[in-house]
């Protein structure tokens, strides 16, 4: 068993995303994974993420507050307990356009290298 609380979690940053704190939960710096890691993210009012694709698939839980995702042609709003799937490959956007933060959690698999 390994706890990560969450005051411990390590932080992080990643290109193209803008006014956003993001946390390992869990893999990755925040302590052994086999094959995924968790991040949380808090979105604040007019952050977000720029049009890009990934290697990988990826899953956002919506925690709390409200987002839109875009795969480019198609956009949803999520709201709290909604979820995403990207497929690798796919075009993501992510943006909060309310005026309140938002909670997002991501799981995604390891990068090769780490498994």
């Amino acid at each position: 068993m390994h706890i990560v609380r969450f005051d411990q979690a390590p932080f992080y940053q990643s290109p193209g995303h803008t006014n956003m704190r993001m946390r390992r939960m869990q893999g990755m710096e925040a302590g052994p994974a086999d094959l995924v890691w968790l991040g949380l993210s808090q979105v604040e009012p007019g952050g977000g993420i720029e049009a890009s694709a990934s290697e990988v698939e990826k899953f956002y839980v919506v925690l709390d507050g409200e987002i839109t995702l875009s795969n480019g042609t198609d956009e949803v709003v999520l709201q709290r307990w909604d979820t995403c799937r990207f497929a690798a490959g796919e075009p993501r956007i992510l943006s909060n356009r309310t005026s309140t933060a938002a909670t997002v959690l991501l799981a995604m698999p390891l990068p090769q290298a780490q498994r």
